[in-house]
């Protein structure tokens, strides 16, 4: 009792041994001691819980938009050229311009149009890209998840010859395989007197490829340009030049250059305007669910509030002890800040490193959970991927920790306050 008169009598420095040793004690005391072990664990596994899901949540998201950015823009292009420099040799000596701008990884003339698919035993609709072939060859998304067959014979013949690469979901949906024979038609493929006519040919399927988003998978099949271009009456025009940069992020900021590149003609977009539903959709649910979740923690911290207050009644005969041994309003607050705060951080802790090793073995869990239930936890025709995806941000990371330390130390406050404005003689009457 000496020391502990000497040190409080003695201008202790803030936060000091003392200080830290009551806080402790205080949290690790029992019932019968006046102790609230049992709603400061209550409060560890909710701040915990509270951490551990918001960041599990927003990086399956943050995993999803970048598998999809990595797929989107891996399939489609980043910037597009449409306008009056798509004919001819203009449209050629514009793509040498395009690639020559810094960034500009490819540059791509290309026609799409949608066809009418004829299997032995089922018609679907298709979109045909077509391609030259080695842009095909350069795309790596299609060209390094080609499932069966091979692009060697790609672009191979008269106008291009007659074999075309099927998405692998959309030839097990009409019942081909690689070497079979697809039947297209085109609704305005043939020139007549009175307009453009339908027209039917058949194609082979000389490879299958598999991307992982049904989007694409199910859908898309790619022909060589100058057989898209007699397929669909294109003449020797096209319906864009598709360009990719090596920092699609950057796309936006490149348009000007690009445009300078192609020509007066031309009109210059990117993959933010023709998807801007799609990403902006994406944008709203992140941040939505960022503060949902965020709100979880902020309950959570606030069962701090309820044990500090309990704690502060149980030891109100011990903070009126210190008061008159010398301690000071701001030496009682900062033990009852530091009770209330170690909950928060220790819960904190416990939460990022739940959340992240959650986020790490995604792949496991998911493996886990659909051999244990027997039935798919995400169904690749509904999210578009086959996986669930996650990505760790720890600049994310970092901001959730430091929202729960921030919102644990808030809600520390008022009782820790209230702590250090009681009055000793009116503490020690009653006991």
């Amino acid at each position: 009792m000496t020391d502990a008169r000497a040190v409080i009598g003695g201008r202790a420095p803030p936060f000091g041994l003392w200080e830290r040793t009551l806080a402790a004690r205080y949290l690790r005391a029992k019932r019968s001691q006046g102790g609230v072990a049992l709603i400061s664990i209550i409060s560890f596994f909710g701040i915990m819980l509270a951490v551990a899901v918001l960041i599990g949540t927003m990086s399956v998201m943050n995993g999803f938009r970048a598998q999809l950015l990595d797929r989107i823009l891996g399939f489609q292009g980043h910037l597009f050229v449409t306008g009056g420099v798509l004919d001819g040799p203009e449209r050629d000596l514009a793509v040498q311009r395009i690639l020559k701008v810094p960034g500009v990884t490819q540059a791509q003339p290309i026609v799409e149009a949608q066809a009418l698919a004829l299997g032995p035993s089922q018609i679907t609709g298709a979109i045909v890209r077509g391609v030259r072939p080695q842009d095909l060859t350069a795309t790596d998304l299609v060209a390094k998840n080609i499932a069966k067959g091979s692009l060697k014979t790609f672009g191979q013949g008269e106008y291009g010859g007659d074999e075309i690469v099927v998405g692998q979901r959309l030839a097990e949906q009409l019942g081909l395989k690689v070497g079979d024979t697809l039947t297209l038609v085109s609704p305005s493929g043939g020139a007549t007197a009175f307009g453009g006519t339908p027209l039917q040919k058949t194609y082979t399927i000389a490879a299958t490829f598999s991307v992982g988003m049904s989007q694409y998978d199910q859908a898309y099949i790619y022909m060589p340009l100058s057989q898209a271009q007699l397929f669909f009456g294109r003449e020797d025009t096209a319906d864009a030049i598709e360009i990719k940069v090596v920092k699609p992020d950057e796309a936006p900021r490149m348009k000007a250059a690009v445009a300078r590149a192609a020509g007066p003609a031309a009109v210059v977009s990117d993959w933010t305007q023709r998807d801007s539903s799609f990403w902006g959709a994406l944008n709203v649910e992140r941040t939505t669910m960022r503060l949902i979740l965020g709100m979880l923690i902020v309950i959570a911290a606030l069962n701090i509030i309820s044990g500090l207050v309990m704690l502060v009644k149980n030891k109100t005969r011990d903070i009126a002890i210190l008061r008159t041994m010398g301690a000071g309003q701001g030496a009682v607050m900062r033990i009852f800040f530091m009770a209330g705060a170690s909950i928060g951080g220790l819960g904190t802790l416990a939460g990022v490193l739940l959340g992240t090793l959650f986020a790490l073995y995604i792949d496991p869990i998911q493996s886990f959970v659909e051999w244990a239930t027997g039935t798919p936890v995400f169904a690749s025709d509904v999210y578009y991927l086959s996986r669930i995806p996650a990505k760790v941000d720890w600049t994310e990371v970092a901001a959730i920790a430091a929202f729960a330390l921030a919102m644990s130390c808030l809600w520390t406050l008022p009782p820790a306050w209230r702590a250090s404005r009681l009055d000793p003689v009116e503490a020690l009457r009653y006991e």
